[in-house]
């Protein structure tokens, strides 16, 4: 029989995201042993992620193959610009048709883009790594860059995979026959490249797989190194090397994010610091914690993706296979929260191309989808499309201090943040979820009749949140349970369609039994 002397509450925090690399022994009790589908939110806890939903309600015309997947997505003159096939297409966002604006790209692979200013006109540079450089301005008219002629630099830029502007220069690299050399045009003009103008070429000892221009400095991103442009023109452009140990492995993964440069290398997420010392650099792995996550999609993964979502200091990588269907995807979320990085998993997202800008005052996240031609606006609804968000939380196995002791479960108490109705479970696993040890069934995690923390909100104010009024409470769902165990864990199985909701921390109440 327990001993009813000995009750005792236990509580904790959810923080310190999704660990991978420890035993369930060694980890905080407000870690997660699992975590797909729920962010680590910057205002603490654990929060059910926003879907995604079309952004063009037409689909993106095809040229041979209905499975062909959209290569570009890019936001520019109040279009939305994407490629497909062998054609760039323009819509308006919202809207119902798509427009062609180039046709006839041989071969086109996936799309890097660059909108500038050099002359006082808006202008939109693409490259696919086989065709001509083609710049578009505001009308769409299109105009291919060519170069290699008299007086101009001898390699030329078709077939470049990589284009950027840096110090009034377009720099285009990743051209088939010269994988290391970077060519950049003379000021103002992203189409002439006369050396006696001010153009040239640089060549470093790596392949380059990506360009970032970060504080003043053009990065260049190889597979086993990374270098730094500095000056302002071919009279004092010198290039210095970062680091000779380690490479960017995808330079769309490249991304400035929280004050830095972030980058996937081959042993997971690093960055990039900028710092005053010495006028140097520091390089640092991030993502150790889940670095199983990226050993099991770096070798297979055919394509990555990432973006930025500021307001939640958050950088998301995903993992693109092509045999795999969208619902198996998989991608990593991450979140600098202070000086602590944490992470969680991605499951649903499955894009092949992305652009973020800003509208209103709002960011805005697109993505062309890598199978079905569709243009996608990320952080938009409660689920993918039409498809349920599954989102999966699991703590680690609590002993609380001592695994020789059962523990006879009596009460949860979880505190949440919905932001609207939500269609949850709860479970109880004992033992490490053994089969020699009794499961409870599921406990639905309801919104509808939970108390509200003292202070913090107006109880019975809300038709469709009891407890809860503007969003700003922290409810209480208290939960008599069943079951006993030398350890336990807590999980949240979200299989619906409703508003994504923050697991914030839980309490749970037990009574000791014997020891075994």
């Amino acid at each position: 029989m327990p001993d009813l002397s000995r009750t005792q509450p236990v509580s904790f925090n959810c923080e310190g995201g999704l660990v991978l690399n420890r035993s369930t022994f060694m980890m905080q009790p407000g870690e997660a042993l699992e975590l797909e589908n729920f962010e680590p939110d910057i205002e603490g806890g654990y929060r059910r992620i926003n879907g995604f939903s079309k952004y063009v309600t037409a689909v993106v015309p095809h040229t041979s193959d209905t499975s062909e997947r959209v290569l570009m997505v890019a936001t520019f003159a109040s279009k939305v610009v994407a490629a497909r096939g062998t054609n760039i297409f323009t819509a308006d966002a919202g809207g119902s048709s798509w427009t062609t604006v180039d046709s006839g790209r041989t071969n086109a692979g996936k799309y890097n883009f660059e909108r500038f200013n050099f002359d006082g006109n808006d202008k939109l540079i693409v490259a696919d790594g086989t065709n001509a450089p083609t710049v578009f301005n505001t009308s769409f008219s299109a105009t291919d860059v060519d170069s290699a002629g008299t007086g101009e630099v001898s390699t030329a830029v078709t077939g470049a995979k990589f284009v950027t502007a840096f110090k009034e220069h377009m720099f285009y690299a990743g051209m088939s026959g010269s994988k290391q050399e970077i060519i950049f045009s003379v000021p103002f003009d992203e189409d002439n490249f006369l050396t006696a103008s001010g153009a040239g070429s640089i060549k470093v000892d790596d392949t380059i797989t990506g360009l970032k221009v970060f504080r003043e400095n053009l990065f260049i991103f190889c597979e086993n190194r990374i270098f730094k442009l500095s000056g302002t023109s071919s009279s004092d452009f010198a290039i210095t090397a970062v680091t000779r140990d380690i490479g960017c492995i995808n330079g769309d993964t490249i991304q400035e994010f929280a004050g830095d440069l972030i980058f996937l290398g081959p042993d997971g997420l690093r960055t990039v610091a900028g710092t005053a010392r010495i006028g140097d650099v520091e390089l640092g792995t991030i993502s150790s914690n889940v670095q199983s996550l990226f050993d099991d999609n770096l070798d297979s993964a055919s394509e990555f993706e990432s973006v930025v979502i500021p307001d939640k200091t958050q950088y998301r990588v995903f993992f693109t296979k092509a045999a795999q269907a969208q619902g198996s995807t998989q991608g990593v979320i991450c979140v600098l929260k202070g000086e602590r990085f944490e992470f969680s998993k991605m499951k649903g997202i499955k894009p092949a191309s992305t652009d973020t800008f800003i509208s209103a005052g709002n960011v805005i996240i697109l993505h062309g989808d890598y199978a079905n031609g569709f243009v996608y606006r990320q952080e938009s609804g409660n689920d993918f499309d039409g498809t349920i968000i599954s989102g999966k939380y699991r703590s680690p196995d609590l002993t609380f201090g001592d695994a020789g002791i059962r523990k006879h479960m009596q009460r949860v108490i979880v505190n949440f943040e919905p932001e609207s109705s939500i269609d949850a479970d709860l479970f109880l696993r004992y033992d490490y979820e053994s089969r020699d040890a009794v499961q409870p069934t599921a406990y639905a995690l309801d919104s509808e009749d939970v108390a509200a923390l003292y202070g913090t909100s107006t109880y019975g104010t809300s038709s469709s949140l009891k407890g809860t009024y503007g969003g700003t409470s922290r409810p209480l769902f208290r939960q008599s349970v069943e079951g006993s165990g030398f350890a336990v864990a807590l999980r949240v199985n979200d299989g619906g369609t409703t508003a994504p909701y923050s697991l914030k921390g839980f309490q749970l109440e037990y009574q000791t039994g014997a020891r075994r």
